[in-house]
């Protein structure tokens, strides 16, 4: 399959799939229980005129299907809509609060790269104790929830030893690089452990390849094998859990914004979500969506030059 063919292809899922994903995501508030106009009202009891205008005033009483396209249209043009809770423009929102949650989110997977390739290479190779430690660490790891390590980080490194600040973004790139540090750690922990085990794993199964045994008995130095026929060929196989760590980075992410009041869009969905803020739930989720299908393609597109035997398309199978 030509490169043309396959992005012309997987553009036309992705139309597809946002466009079902936009029903999904503009249905499901109305499905759950209470209103904006509940939140509005804060508790008091309001004149039905009162209800009627409110309602009004955010197309609340218009019908499912007309609600649901004039969004539509309004986000084919990058309106957002206005966002009930804040009394502003949801693109307005989003363009504050987002930075911040991109940079959290870049810090943690530079962390989870660097530190989950580094473990799972050294476990697979050394093996041994050696080993048997990054299974100890990595099970730990992966049986710690984020919003736990949110909690036992911001104890200690924030509280008790006062090496980070315990919440906020900061101001400045390097101020903000300095307050995300333990939410960015915190939310890196689950995926270190994760694609630690995914290297490993796949490191011995190639050490264990005929192609390897053909390269040490020709006297290939060790150190090229590792880093040639070994690890090479493994990248494949952790490229692949690219699209569930995003995901599990963008999922995650409220639960550590919220912990460290970081004032992302993880936290603004929290809070949008408990005051039934429509518009800017269904701005989040959308976004969130768009990303997931965004990293998985290029997930896609990256397969095929770092493991020549994969095809466009082909995730796992030889091409």
């Amino acid at each position: 399959m030509t490169f043309v063919r396959f992005a012309v292809r997987r553009a036309a899922e992705m139309a597809v799939t946002l466009l079902a994903a936009s029903f999904v995501v503009f249905g499901a508030m109305y499905l759950a229980p209470g209103s904006p106009a509940s939140f509005l009202l804060t508790g008091r009891s309001a004149s039905p005129e009162a209800l009627a205008a409110i309602n009004s005033q955010y197309h609340l009483d218009d019908p499912f299907a007309v609600r649901y396209f004039a969004w539509l249209g309004n986000v084919l043009q990058g309106d957002f809509g206005r966002s009930i809770t804040y009394r502003t423009d949801v693109s307005r929102l989003l363009a504050d609060r987002l930075p911040t949650t991109l940079l959290l989110i870049t810090m943690a997977l530079f962390v989870v790269v660097l530190v989950g390739l580094l473990l799972g290479r050294v476990a697979a190779v050394r093996g041994g104790r050696t080993d048997s430690a990054v299974l100890l660490a990595t099970t730990f790891a992966v049986g710690t929830p984020a919003f736990v390590a949110a909690v036992l980080l911001q104890g200690l490194f924030a509280v008790r030893l006062g090496w980070f600040p315990s919440g906020g973004a900061g101001d400045g790139l390097v101020d903000m690089v300095w307050h995300l540090t333990l939410p960015a750690v915190a939310l890196a922990l689950y995926l270190i452990g994760m694609l630690a085990r995914v290297t490993r794993s796949a490191m011995l199964d190639a050490l264990g390849s005929e192609h390897v045994t053909v390269a040490r008995s020709r006297g290939v130095p060790e150190r090229q094998v590792i880093r040639r026929h070994v690890f090479r060929n493994s990248l494949g196989t952790v490229l692949t859990t690219g699209g569930l760590v995003v995901s599990t980075l963008l999922v995650c992410t409220i639960l550590v914004e919220t912990a460290f009041s970081v004032g992302g869009i993880g936290q603004l969905l929290e809070l949008s979500t408990s005051t039934k803020d429509f518009p800017t739930v269904q701005a989040i989720s959308l976004i969130v969506v768009a990303l997931f299908m965004a990293v998985n393609l290029v997930v896609d597109l990256l397969l095929p030059l770092v493991d020549p035997r994969l095809t466009l398309g082909s995730r796992g199978s030889a091409g």
